[in-house]
């Protein structure tokens, strides 16, 4: 019997088929970087329309280290990455994205400082070759969570990670859904430990990453892990009112003395399609949380297994 830790590597997968033939021989160089551990690599084709699957049983046949996990369709990235960790069965797991934007190699330092002690190994970003369009958005997302959602939440924030075992256990059992699970890691509150790089540009394939996801990423983090949306709606809401009150005053006193005289309806127009404009943002505020109630009332699994191809199969 095997007296070697496992480590594992979980990887989603949607439309990569470019990027396979460069990520597993990546990978599979680990083993030589990490000869004391036992490799596990978890592939989750997160509903792909391409040949990414094909390429996957295609290496599966000739590595046994290799476990794939099909999902019914397109649940997104986090969800796959919430499947693999459920069939990741290392000491501990790793979380890769399949672009080689983040370097594999660097895991090797990642374990190192988990065998120090540290159950959650965050890869923050230093910088980033990307576009501006992509940094700013980045950059402003990242500074709004450590402002009002997750206090000292990386600056370049992190997806490339490494856990033990015991923490992707209590983020199995949380099953949350419509949530950011960088964050719901981070949120945990386990030793921690970063390790900074550079992330590069995408060399093959065109990312899936429209700005539609960004956005609900956005509002997911949000309102998982803020009450700042309806802290300002209160807040918002206590402001207009009091306004609202002065200006009734105002009003009144003008039709007693008569001092300033109110003319048309522009500004009363005005004002009321405001007030509107801004019930209706509240009322969108509270709609996303609502949905989020119901969803997770529903008790609908975040993904569906459609099949898992492991050693033996």
């Amino acid at each position: 019997m095997s007296t070697k830790k496992k480590f594992s590597i979980v990887i989603p997968i949607y439309y990569n088929e470019l990027n396979i033939p460069y990520t597993i021989p990546r990978l599979k160089n680990l083993q030589d970087i990490l000869p004391d551990f036992e490799m596990e690599f978890v592939f989750v084709d997160d509903g792909s329309k391409d040949k990414s699957l094909e390429l996957l049983l295609a290496e599966k046949e000739k590595d046994s280290r290799i476990k794939v996990v099909k999902l019914s369709k397109n649940f997104g990235s986090m969800s796959a990455i919430q499947a693999g960790l459920h069939y990741a069965t290392g000491d501990c797991i790793g979380i890769i994205s399949a672009d080689l934007q983040d370097p594999p190699e660097l895991f090797e330092k990642m374990i190192t400082s988990w065998e120090s002690g540290n159950k959650v190994v965050l890869a923050t970003r230093m910088g980033r070759d990307e576009s501006l369009s992509q940094r700013l958005f980045s950059n402003t997302y990242y500074f709004l969570m450590r402002k009002f959602a997750l206090k000292d939440y990386p600056n370049g924030g992190f997806d490339f990670v490494l856990l033990d075992k015991q923490v992707v256990k209590e983020v199995n059992k949380i099953s949350e859904k419509n949530t950011n699970i960088m964050s719901l890691i981070y949120w945990l509150g386990y030793s921690q430990d970063t390790i900074s790089y550079i992330r590069k540009e995408r060399k093959h394939g065109k990312s899936r990453w429209t700005l539609s996801k960004k956005i609900k990423l956005f509002v997911d983090s949000f309102v998982s892990f803020s009450y700042a949306p309806i802290r300002v709606m209160s807040f918002i809401g206590i402001s207009t009112a009091l306004l609202s009150f002065l200006y009734g005053l105002f009003v009144i006193y003008n039709a007693i003395f008569g001092s300033i005289p109110l003319q048309g309806w522009t500004t009363i127009i005005a004002l009321v399609t405001f007030l509107l404009g801004l019930i209706m943002v509240m009322l969108g505020i509270i709609g996303e949380y609502l949905w989020r109630i119901l969803d997770e009332s529903r008790k609908r699994p975040a993904y569906i297994i459609d099949e898992v191809y492991s050693e033996g199969e």
